[in-house]
């Protein structure tokens, strides 16, 4: 007779952005916002579920513009290769180029899952080996940031900025555990810091000085390796060791 484990988690097959579409326009019928509820909901379960099957990782973010011969590129590179290899981390990243293709392509070389959790219209990068697909970006977004466990936020945009603040503000209003959050390439972060400390700390009194202690700025391999070899796994996340 076979033993009974319990329960077993029901997980269904992966579904593409029109399986979504598809199966919610079969409940709700086209042009409804029933409808769209559907696919945003869909997305978030699939999402964050399946980004947790590929515990322990590291999400990189980062700007899709700059070029394989910028320096950030080939720092984001090396670093993510170096926590796959040495740590067995696997790599989280949106799935396109620029500094998403960095981070995919340390983490393929290394031998772990390279994971893009993408957007319809991108591109995805040739060193995604598991793809997550997204329709809403703010979907993929919030996915990402209850998901996942260490995040590196490298030189970027408007995009990497709204990513960085939304998670900052997760953390501070208790709102998402403790990770370690990690800006990497000082020449780009200092000067972002100078302004928070000079306006939202000094002259608006906008957010505490204890605020940027949510956050460390560093072009230290060894040290972000150090953070996240030091951080504690607890349900798919990382909490900083006490």
């Amino acid at each position: 007779m076979k033993e009974n484990t319990g329960p077993q988690k029901y997980r269904p097959k992966q579904l593409t952005i029109e399986d979504i579409k598809n199966g919610c326009i079969t409940l709700y019928g086209e042009n409804h916002d029933e409808t769209k509820l559907c696919m945003i909901q869909e997305e978030f379960r699939q999402g964050i579920s399946l980004i947790q099957d590929f515990t322990p990782s590291v999400t990189f973010y980062g700007s899709a513009r700059l070029p394989e011969d910028h320096i950030a590129y080939k720092q984001t590179h090396s670093l993510a290769y170096r926590i796959a290899k040495e740590l067995g981390y696997n790599i989280l990243s949106g799935g396109g180029s620029g500094i998403m293709e960095a981070a995919n392509k340390g983490g393929f070389e290394a031998g772990v899952k390279s994971v893009g959790l993408t957007i319809n219209e991108q591109i995805t990068n040739p060193y995604v080996t598991n793809e997550i697909p997204f329709y809403f970006f703010f979907a993929r977004q919030v996915a990402m940031s209850y998901a996942t466990e260490v995040v590196i936020f490298c030189p970027g945009g408007f995009g990497t900025l709204d990513e960085l603040f939304e998670m900052l503000t997760l953390q501070q209003t208790g709102k998402l555990d403790k990770i370690p959050i990690i800006l990497f390439g000082s020449e780009f972060w200092n000067p972002i810091q100078n302004l928070i400390k000079e306006v939202l700390i000094d002259k608006y009194k906008t957010i505490s000085p204890a605020d940027l202690d949510l956050y460390t700025i560093t072009d230290d391999e060894d040290l972000i390796l150090k953070i996240i070899s030091e951080s504690r796994m607890r349900d798919g996340k990382t909490s900083l060791a006490q």
